[in-house]
C-alpha cells in the first residue's frame, strides 16, 4: 500500500499524466488555475437556467424548462465535457453551455419561431453532429489552416478586448447611456465601489508578482460585497442573491431533461427554414470556438509561430462532442469557454486545470446557493487582466528605430500600413466588442478580407476554404433579410 500511495503523495503519477514540468507549471499552480476558471465561468450555472426558463421575463413565465432541470444538466455537462477535453488534449480549455446561443435557442427559435424547447434543442443536436463530422473528416482543421496568420491574431486581440469589455458592462462600470450607446455607470454606488476595489486589489497582487491574484481577487472582493450588504440590509444594489450568504446550502437534481429533443422543427418551419438555422448556430459555433482556441492558446504558449495548435484536432472533437451533449440534455450548445483564459492567466498550462474546473462543477449539483453568492462585480478584475494578458502576450518583434522597443503599428506582427491584412484586423477586433460577438467581428473581417483581395488582382492568393468561409459567413449576414422577403427561408 504505501508503495502504491507514494506516487500519489509526491505527485509523480499526476506528473506524468500532466506533464507539469514540461510545460513550466506545478500541481499547486494549476489547481489554483482551474479553480480561478471555474470561478470566472460559474456565472452560467445560474445565467443559463433563467435563460432557459424565462425567469423574469413578462409573457412568458412558465412557458420555459424547469429551472432546477436545466441547472442540473448546465453542470452535469460542464463537469463531463470539461473534464474529457482536460484528460484527453492535455490543454486548459474549459467548456459550458454558450451564453448568447442559449439566448437564440429560448428568444429566437421559442418565444419568436413557435418551436417546442425539444424541438429546438434538436436543431442544436445536428449541428454539433455537422461539426462533429467536419472534425472527423479533418476539415474542420483543414478551415483553420487556410486562415492568415495575421488574422488569427487579430482574432484572439479581439477576443482580449472583448472579455476586458464584458467585465466592465457586467460590474455595471460602463453601462447603456442615454445619448450614447454606452457611458460610465454611476460611480458612487456600492457595486462600483466593490468592482474597483476588486481591480485595485488584484492589479496590486499582479504587480507584487502574486500567481493566484485573480482567485484571490474574487474571493477577497465577494467577502467586501457580502459584508457591505449585510451592513446595508441587503439593500447595497447587488444582483438578487449575490453578495448574500445563503439560507439554504443545498439542492435536489432534476434529471428530466436528458434526452429530451426531437427533430419536429422541420416539419413545423418546413426544410430550408430549419436548414438554415442549422446553418446559422454552426456558424457561430464553429468560429466562437477557433477563435477560443487562438485566443487563449497564444497566452498558454500552445500555438507555435506560425500561429497553429498541435493536435489541434483533439479540442475539437470534445467541443463538437459537447455541443451535441448540450442539445441533447436541453443546455443549449456547450462550447469552449473564452474564461478559460482566466487560468490561463493564474499560470495553467496543462488539462489538469480543466480536470480541477469541471470537478467544481458537481458539487453545484446540489450546492448552486454557494456559488450565487459572488456577484459579477468581483470578476470583473479578472476579465479584465485576462483581456489584457491576450493582448499583450500577442506583441512580438522590436521597433528597429529603437531596439528593445515594441512597435505598435505592428502588433503581434500584423502591419495595418497593409489594407489587406490592416482593414480586415481593424474589423476583427472593433467588431468583437462593438457588436458583442465573436461570430460577427470574424465575419466581417473575413468578408473584407476576401474583398480586397480580390479588388487587388490577389484573388488566387486566397485560400480556396476563405473564398467558401466568406461566402458562407456572407449569407449568414443575409439570413435575416431573406426570411423577412422569402417565405420558403
Amino acid at each position: 500500500m504505501a508503495e502504491i500511495a507514494a506516487p500519489l503523495r509526491d505527485g509523480s503519477m499526476l506528473e506524468r499524466r500532466f506533464r507539469f514540468a514540461e510545460h513550466g507549471t506545478t500541481l499547486a499552480r494549476d489547481t489554483m488555475a482551474g479553480v480561478t476558471t471555474f470561478i470566472v465561468m460559474s456565472y452560467i450555472i445560474f445565467l443559463n437556467p433563467q435563460i432557459l426558463s424565462f425567469t423574469g421575463v413578462p409573457g412568458l413565465e412558465g412557458k420555459g424548462l424547469p429551472f432546477d432541470g436545466v441547472l442540473t444538466a448546465t453542470c452535469v455537462v460542464a463537469a463531463v465535457m470539461t473534464i474529457l477535453m482536460g484528460l484527453y488534449t492535455n490543454r486548459a480549455y474549459a467548456l459550458a453551455p454558450g451564453l448568447g446561443l442559449n439566448a437564440v435557442v429560448a428568444f429566437q427559435l421559442v418565444a419568436n419561431e413557435g418551436l417546442s424547447f425539444p424541438s429546438a434543442m434538436g436543431l442544436i443536436l445536428l449541428e454539433g453532429a455537422v461539426v462533429t463530422v467536419l472534425v472527423l473528416t479533418g476539415v474542420r482543421e483543414q478551415i483553420m489552416r487556410a486562415i492568415p496568420l495575421e488574422l488569427k491574431k487579430a482574432i484572439a486581440i479581439g477576443i482580449g478586448l472583448f472579455i476586458a469589455f464584458i467585465g466592465l458592462y457586467n460590474s455595471g462600470i460602463i453601462v447603456k447611456g442615454v445619448a450614447t450607446p454606452v457611458e460610465l455607470g454611476h460611480l458612487t454606488t456600492w457595486p462600483i465601489f466593490v468592482a474597483f476595489f476588486g481591480i485595485v486589489v488584484t492589479i496590486a497582487l499582479r504587480a507584487r508578482g502574486f500567481r493566484g491574484d485573480l482567485l484571490v481577487g474574487i474571493v477577497l472582493t465577494t467577502v467586501v460585497a457580502t459584508i457591505i450588504n449585510s451592513l446595508d440590509d441587503h439593500s447595497a444594489g447587488f444582483a438578487a442573491g449575490t453578495a448574500t450568504w445563503p439560507n439554504d446550502l443545498t439542492t435536489s437534481g432534476n434529471w428530466s431533461l436528458f434526452g429530451n429533443f426531437d427533430f419536429h422543427a422541420f416539419s413545423k418551419l418546413g426544410v430550408v427554414s430549419a436548414l438554415v438555422w442549422v446553418f446559422a448556430l454552426f456558424l457561430s459555433d464553429f468560429f466562437d470556438t477557433m477563435g477560443t482556441l487562438v485566443g487563449v492558446g497564444k497566452p498558454a504558449g500552445y500555438l507555435t509561430k506560425e500561429g497553429e495548435l498541435p493536435e489541434i484536432r483533439k479540442p475539437l472533437l470534445v467541443d463538437s462532442l459537447a455541443a451535441m451533449a448540450g442539445g441533447a440534455s436541453s443546455t443549449s450548445s456547450a462550447t469552449t469557454y473564452i474564461e478559460s483564459g482566466a487560468g490561463v492567466g493564474a499560470g495553467g498550462r496543462t488539462g489538469w486545470v480543466a480536470v480541477v474546473c469541471g470537478v467544481l462543477f458537481l458539487p453545484f449539483l446540489f450546492l448552486a446557493p454557494i456559488i450565487e453568492m459572488v456577484p459579477l462585480q468581483a470578476t470583473a478584475a479578472a476579465l479584465i487582466i485576462v483581456g489584457y494578458l491576450m493582448v499583450s502576450a500577442l506583441v512580438e518583434g522590436e521597433d528597429e528605430a529603437e531596439p528593445g522597443r515594441h512597435s505598435g503599428l505592428r502588433l503581434a506582427g500584423i502591419d495595418f500600413h497593409s489594407l489587406e491584412i490592416g482593414l480586415p484586423a481593424v474589423l476583427v477586433i472593433m467588431f468583437m466588442p462593438f457588436s458583442y460577438s465573436i461570430t460577427n467581428g470574424i465575419g466581417f473581417g473575413f468578408i473584407a478580407y476576401t474583398i480586397i483581395m480580390a479588388a487587388k488582382g490577389k484573388a488566387k492568393d486566397v485560400h480556396p476554404l476563405m473564398w467558401l468561409i466568406s461566402a458562407a459567413f456572407l449569407l449568414y449576414f443575409l439570413v435575416p433579410l431573406l426570411q423577412d422577403h422569402l417565405s420558403w427561408i
